[in-house]
């Protein structure tokens, strides 16, 4: 194929070196004159592991105007900065305030392609390539495109140094699109020409979503990262304070993985509970206290729990409000499904912020419900529930775990999944 590259800085100039040595023409555009000289002098200012192969037998095109790009290439990858101020970086204290990436060369590249795409009345796969937030797409980007642009969000999980090997061996390819919710697929047009492009590349699984579920899914993957360091400097911090060994407490921990170092517990639904999380979490972050630890993380995940709990009170009372039903059941109180222990139920605790609020609602594990219209809130994910369960009709029944299946009879929300 013929792959054009708008952005061939520290992630674009590896990735369309690797793209080449994979067979593929390339021709690419940079606002900066020395990428110019770094390919014809085959060599780079920066580090970049296993790039030098590269250099040397490379074929890449360099070209001094966008419009030649897209006149020439089946797909466009558009590689260009979001940058965030220096501040905003993690080398300095925390600001008080935050701030959103800058996405003004990011807008300008794809406004410019999107131009000539139009000009040339040519149907172009245009692959974004650059960290963006979830939402910026429709905010930012949507209406800078036409009917000729067939665009695509496909950032990668990569370390700089590293970019070349990152890409050709990635855990999996993310790839957003414009998303049929019924049919579950994307329009045909951009997924065939992707979908051939990366089978030349590798064999590793394609992710199709929609647009702004791949925007959060490759931050989300960032912050994950960042989480589980933090937890692990915490547990050396412990350990350097109380007389334990680290090292012993990360190889334990590594052997977990089953319900640790697994998918298990990632699943968005309710929080957990039990006779052992949370009473754990909040006995720890005494002793975090105790100790003087620096940053006490074990109750931050106890106020988040209690914090999602009350925006799940406040989802059953908009549902009332919105639908004018006043007869509000929550259905389950075990903290986890198929098992009759309340300790620590989540569904307790959304019960008892609702009790705060002075709302007046059943709280079972099974109600016989009047022929009359309900807000139901799910609280346990008991599989009766899913299945054949007698809800009245007209009534509106909010599920956190998503398994609930769409009914003429009742209105189902189901939370984080349109």
């Amino acid at each position: 194929m013929k792959i054009g590259f708008i952005g061939l800085g520290k992630l674009g100039l590896p990735v369309a070196l690797a793209i080449n040595a994979k067979g593929h023409e390339v021709m690419g555009y940079d606002l900066n004159p020395a990428v110019k000289g770094y390919l014809s002098e085959r060599a780079i200012p920066f580090k970049e592991e296993g790039i030098e192969p590269l250099l040397e037998t490379h074929t890449v095109q360099m070209t001094d105007d966008i419009r030649n790009v897209v006149d020439w290439a089946d797909i466009v990858f558009i590689a260009v900065q979001t940058p965030h101020e220096p501040r905003f970086e993690g080398a300095t204290r925390l600001p008080e305030d935050r701030a959103d990436f800058d996405y003004a060369y990011l807008t300008e590249a794809v406004a410019e392609v999107s131009k000539w795409c139009l000009y040339y009345k040519k149907h172009t796969t245009v692959v974004v390539i650059s960290t963006c937030l979830p939402g910026t797409y429709n905010r930012r980007i949507k209406n800078l495109l036409n009917e000729y642009v067939h665009y695509v969000y496909n950032p990668f999980f990569i370390a700089m140094g590293t970019v070349v090997h990152d890409f050709l061996n990635p855990e999996f390819v993310l790839l957003g699109g414009e998303w049929d919710r019924k049919r579950l697929i994307w329009s045909q047009k951009p997924w065939d020409k992707i979908d051939d492009f990366y089978r030349t590349i590798h064999d590793k699984k394609l992710f199709p979503t929609d647009i702004t579920t791949a925007e959060g899914i490759k931050v989300f993957y960032n912050t994950f990262i960042t989480m589980k360091t933090v937890l692990a400097n915490t547990y050396g911090e412990m350990a350097h304070k109380l007389g334990m060994n680290v090292d012993d407490i990360y190889a334990a921990l590594s052997l977990a993985t089953d319900r640790i170092i697994s998918p298990k517990y990632l699943k968005a639904g309710m929080g957990d509970g039990g006779g052992c999380h949370p009473r754990d979490n909040i006995a720890l972050s005494d002793t975090a206290k105790r100790v003087g630890l620096s940053h006490n993380i074990f109750e931050d995940p106890m106020k988040a729990r209690e914090d999602h709990a009350e925006w799940l009170a406040s989802l059953i009372i908009e549902a009332s409000v919105k639908h004018k039903i006043y007869d509000i059941a929550i259905l389950g109180r075990a903290f986890k499904p198929e098992t009759n222990i309340e300790t620590g139920s989540p569904a307790v605790l959304v019960a008892n912020i609702l009790r705060e609020k002075g709302i007046e609602f059943t709280h079972e594990e099974d109600v016989e419900f009047p022929n009359k219209p309900y807000v139901i809130f799910l609280g346990t994910q008991h599989a009766r529930y899913f299945a054949g369960y007698n809800y009245p009709a007209q009534s509106v029944v909010i599920d956190p775990f998503g398994e609930l299946p769409e009914s003429e009879d009742i209105t189902v929300v189901r939370i984080g999944r349109p």
